[in-house]
């Protein structure tokens, strides 16, 4: 007895104009989707915003879902491209490195060190997520998308393919090219502490 995929049967219900069907495979996917974007879109506001966006274009597109992949990961494809059309639009993105700082002097907190932490590991660790953080601001869409998807999201290269409809030798390669340009972002400041003895 085959057993009938629930989203397969929301959407087909969905097709045929029950718009409680599609309610219900927002209802299943909201967290998932609300998750995939926070990787991209720092305020709560903007995800909750984009997050509607993503599904409303879900629901306009969904006779074109023909279910030959799941449909939680034609959802995730939808979700990063509302998320990477925000970016190019609002030209903003989380940093992988946020410092925090005091609401009142805008000066940096600095963390409370630990007794193997130096002041001045601290301080590499804050450059390092710093220059990494701008480098993957300055990657282009695709680069940057491909590599938070692998590096951030965990997934592997066949789900990113199918999350951003390419083969996955171009996977591979945004990949590649990606991690080459933060690389070399990083480099200048790993010859600056190479030498140095902890």
């Amino acid at each position: 007895m085959d057993v009938i995929d629930p989203d397969l049967d929301l959407v087909r219900r969905t097709k045929l104009g029950d718009c409680h069907a599609f309610d219900m495979l927002v209802v299943r996917h909201q967290r998932m989707l609300a998750h995939v974007i926070s990787r991209y879109i720092k305020s709560p506001q903007q995800i909750e915003d984009v997050t509607q966006e993503a599904f409303i274009n879900a629901y306009r597109g969904i006779m074109a879902f023909r279910g030959e992949s799941k449909f939680s990961s034609w959802l995730h494809r939808i979700g990063v491209n509302a998320a990477m059309g925000f970016l190019a639009t609002e030209r903003t993105r989380i940093p992988l490195y946020e410092a925090l700082s005091n609401t009142k002097t805008n000066e940096p907190l600095v963390p409370e060190v630990a007794d193997e932490e130096s002041p001045e590991r601290l301080l590499i660790t804050k450059q390092i997520g710093e220059t990494v953080s701008s480098a993957l601001k300055k990657l282009p869409g695709e680069l940057r998308a491909a590599i938070t998807l692998r590096e951030i999201d965990g997934l592997n290269y066949e789900e990113i393919a199918k999350i951003m409809d390419c083969p996955i030798g171009t996977v591979r390669s945004r990949i590649f090219r990606a991690r080459e340009i933060i690389s070399a972002a990083l480099r200048p400041k790993l010859e600056l502490f190479r030498d140095r003895r902890w």
